[in-house]
């Protein structure tokens, strides 16, 4: 017992309240969290919701909805997920308002995944956006936040109008949203809105880093905490391969159709896991942390392509059970697509990463186009759907190649004049 107040001596396990005054940007050992690990598991499900209805929307055959509703579902989800990684890499003291905080976003990540299906169902029907749920879900994330920035402001003194900066324009982007649910516009009105209020957003962070203050993120805990979510998020193309297994068993039983779309699946999932890797994300970002805003916001787009190629692989699986009213083909340009997207969206994140242009990279994303390519020819001449997914899953394979036999020797060479 302490002397004088007769309370127990803290012990720097327990998680009473603390101030939140910043972490040191060069701690060693920095890791992500087992609340980090949590946190992200409920934003895949999300992802896996958006997925779901993307997946239906696609194998109706109605493209041009299930992209509009997916870029709109996974820019709430990425967003908020990515704004809430940078705090906590800046501020996270884990003590009881933290992670009640944390909890908080949590909730509104639920709330956000419930209101999906009917924000599907609107934007495919045209008409009114019904989108309450889904922005009543989204500004319960980022008032949790908010909240987490006033507390900051209070506590961590020197970097106080930083902290009120982000406060005050998050929720100035959050009173844009709740308009945006009050008025309630027609669906092209609220996708102008949607792209002004998206871009406001995107604009916080850059302008209150570059012009107010800095926050003090950890380079290496926020390459781990991105990297965690790629891996989480690549559970989605297990999902849908498990998804489109099940499909083929159920029709055929264990054939050599089940066998294709397993090590395809599979494959794919590994290949896509091994090529982000290969990127050298947190000494380029311990040595230029400006260079965080391309790669943190190039991520976007990584972590939508991932869940859109889970997404596509269930829409193969609903072209395998005979119930998609797409054909095979379109059905595998669900998955490829995606998969292309992803592969430039990671050259397009190295080479701003490093700002250095390799003529060798054009070679090797143009040579991994080449298998995706032949795979959608191939299901076109009457090939089945697991030699497809074989075929498609060979494209990252052509990038690990090209790795190992030659480019780590020239990422070792741009990476020794990054670092100098």
């Amino acid at each position: 017992m302490s002397g004088t107040t007769g309370r127990p001596a803290p012990t720097g396990l327990d998680h009473r309240l603390r101030r939140m005054t910043g972490r040191d940007p060069d701690e060693p050992h920095r890791s992500a969290t087992p609340l980090e690990l949590f946190f992200d598991l409920v934003f895949v499900a999300a992802f896996s919701a958006a997925g779901t209805q993307t997946a239906h929307l696609l194998e109706l055959g109605h493209v041009a909805s299930a992209t509009a509703g997916f870029v709109f579902a996974v820019f709430a989800i990425a967003w908020a997920w990515i704004n809430y990684a940078w705090l906590a890499s800046a501020y996270d003291n884990d003590d009881v308002f933290f992670r009640i905080a944390t909890m908080v976003v949590m909730i509104g990540v639920i709330v956000l995944a419930l209101g999906l299906p009917e924000s599907f169902s609107s934007i495919d029907a045209g008409g009114e956006l019904e989108n309450r749920i889904v922005v009543i879900g989204y500004v319960i994330m980022r008032v949790a936040v908010v909240a987490l920035w006033l507390r900051a402001a209070r506590h961590d003194r020197a970097r106080r109008p930083t902290a009120l900066a982000y406060a005050g324009l998050v929720s100035l982007a959050q009173v844009g949203w709740i308009t945006l649910l009050v008025v309630r516009p027609p669906l092209e009105g609220a996708f102008v809105a949607w792209v002004v209020l998206v871009t406001f957003e995107m604009a916080v962070p850059f302008v209150v880093e570059r012009y107010v203050g800095g926050t003090p993120w950890h380079a290496h805990h926020i390459a781990e905490r991105y990297g965690l979510l790629v891996i989480i998020t690549l559970g989605e193309i297990v999902l849908g391969t498990i998804l489109a297994i099940s499909a083929v068993v159920e029709e055929q039983g264990w054939d050599v159709e089940a066998v294709l779309v397993t090590v395809g699946g599979v494959l794919l999932a590994f290949g896509l896991w091994w090529v982000y890797f290969i990127m050298p994300s947190a000494p380029v970002l311990e040595r230029h942390r400006r260079r965080g805003f391309r790669w943190g916001y190039g991520h976007l787009v990584v972590f939508a392509s991932l869940a859109a190629t889970g997404a596509g692989l269930h829409v193969a699986a609903f072209v395998i059970e005979g119930t998609a009213h797409v054909d095979d083909t379109q059905a595998l340009l669900t998955v490829v697509v995606p998969v292309a997207v992803f592969l430039f969206a990671l050259f397009a994140l190295y080479t701003a990463l490093l700002q250095e242009f390799d003529p060798f990279h054009v070679v090797l994303f143009a040579g991994s186009l080449v298998p995706l390519a032949i795979a959608v020819w191939t299901v076109a001449r009457g090939a089945s759907m697991g030699t497809g997914i074989v075929i498609a899953a060979l494209a990252p394979v052509v990038v690990i190649v090209g790795y190992e036999t030659i480019g780590h020797r020239h990422q070792a060479a741009a990476l020794a004049r990054s670092l100098a």
